[in-house]
């Protein structure tokens, strides 16, 4: 199985993918990274906090971008090469993130790929934003 090849994508190619997260999701991604920032896993810690309670890991968020380019768009064979990201709000256990990617800018010479990527909650609140740069998979050889 192989994703989209980039004569087979066009600018303002859009793909999605959405989840709740879950309290497990979170301390799933800590045991797994390591991550134990008790803004993350300590409810009493947290309420003291800026966010008054416990909230995800933004990293956890930004996996789903990565879901979408790994599977979807331009899907299996893709190159992760570079991501920026913008963490505007919290996202909090219970959330229901729609992680979302367009194809900003196709560079066929070099084989690479500008999406914009943007997460945003059931809300409609934007979590995080930025670009990812890929290189999505070749085409078969004859």
């Amino acid at each position: 199985m192989n994703g989209k090849t980039i004569s087979q994508l066009a600018l303002g190619d859009t793909a999605r993918f959405t989840k709740t997260v879950s309290e497990s999701d979170v301390y799933l991604y800590a045991g797994v990274t390591g991550d134990f920032n008790p803004a993350h896993i300590n409810e009493p810690y947290a309420a003291g906090t800026f966010f008054k309670g416990r909230i995800a890991h933004g990293m956890l968020a930004a996996g789903f971008i990565s879901t979408i380019l790994g599977t979807t768009l331009p899907g299996p064979g893709t190159i992760y090469l570079h991501q920026s990201l913008d963490f505007s709000a919290p996202v909090r256990f219970g959330d229901t993130i729609t992680a979302r990617v367009e194809v900003k800018e196709l560079d066929i010479e070099k084989n690479r790929v500008t999406l914009e990527t943007t997460c945003v909650n059931q809300d409609g609140v934007q979590v995080l934003g930025g670009r990812a740069v890929v290189s999505p998979p070749q085409a078969p050889r004859k």
